[in-house]
């Protein structure tokens, strides 16, 4: 749900959910599984790193991901990359780091990076396995990308084609691409299960009743899925809060609407 880090190869991404999304992300159920996933793997591996260890996020968007980085990795150098401005005033009001304007293949950082975080990032990228590259490079030996993308071309909607998606990743393919890519991954995992149903019959009732493919549609469309639903939102919430733990145990969560995974530069 966040953007593309690089405007040359990526699909591309409409600066208007900058706005839509900055009002809804902390309350969001989605977004709060989210940091709760991620949030625990970060921790694990912030204990791993030297005292001042680097740690960037590509295409940071709203900043909500970059003030969990902050407080995940206390002893580190955190700071926080988008291609868009529009992105870069939002998130300097959720973080007290530093912020760049930048292409993920021209990094204007000349130190080694310890950590590097692309949360859901990659999907909007056509050309994925050439920004993984460039990413390594940005990376120390044995440094890590903590990734989380959407799963299962199954899924694909509306909301992909309006969030200007590129693909939705198979397990599979990410691990072969970050292999490919000169990473070897340490862990890998789906999540958001407990959402799978919901989101896979909501897709085929969409299709089978749905006219309409134009933009603006498919925009109002992906709207609704940022919509907070008192009593739903917290329920849903609750279902996934569980995930966190498994995570924590390096668990294999077997079927998810997202893939999250860690991989360490060979």
């Amino acid at each position: 749900m966040n953007h593309a880090a690089n405007g040359v190869t990526s699909a591309g991404y409409d600066p208007a959910f900058f706005e839509k999304l900055d009002g809804v992300e902390d309350r969001h159920f989605w977004f709060r599984a989210r940091k709760r996933a991620v949030g625990t793997i970060l921790r694990q591996l912030a204990a791993g790193f030297p005292p001042g260890y680097n740690v960037l996020e590509l295409g940071c968007g709203n900043g909500g991901m970059l003030r969990l980085l902050q407080q995940s990795c206390p002893g580190g150098h955190v700071f926080g990359m988008d291609l868009y401005r529009e992105a870069l005033v939002y998130a300097k009001h959720r973080s007290n780091c530093p912020l760049v304007q930048g292409d993920v293949l021209r990094p204007p950082f000349s130190e080694a990076l310890h950590l590097v975080g692309m949360f859901d990032v990659l999907e909007h990228i056509q050309n994925d396995e050439q920004v993984l590259r460039s990413v390594r490079t940005m990376l120390a030996p044995g440094g890590a990308l903590c990734i989380t993308v959407p799963a299962h071309m199954s899924l694909w909607s509306y909301f992909d084609q309006a969030a200007k998606h590129a693909r939705r990743y198979m397990f599979d393919e990410l691990t072969d691409k970050l292999k490919t890519a000169g990473f070897r991954v340490e862990y890998q995992t789906e999540f958001m299960s407990w959402i799978y149903p919901l989101v896979w019959l909501g897709r085929r009732i969409n299709r089978q009743f749905s006219h309409s493919d134009g933009a603006a549609d498919m925009a109002e469309l992906a709207e609704t899925d940022f919509r907070i639903v008192p009593g739903v939102n917290g329920l849903l919430d609750r279902a996934l809060a569980g995930e966190a733990n498994m995570i924590r145990n390096r668990r294999r969560i077997s079927l998810g609407v997202s893939l999250l995974a860690v991989a360490r530069r060979i």
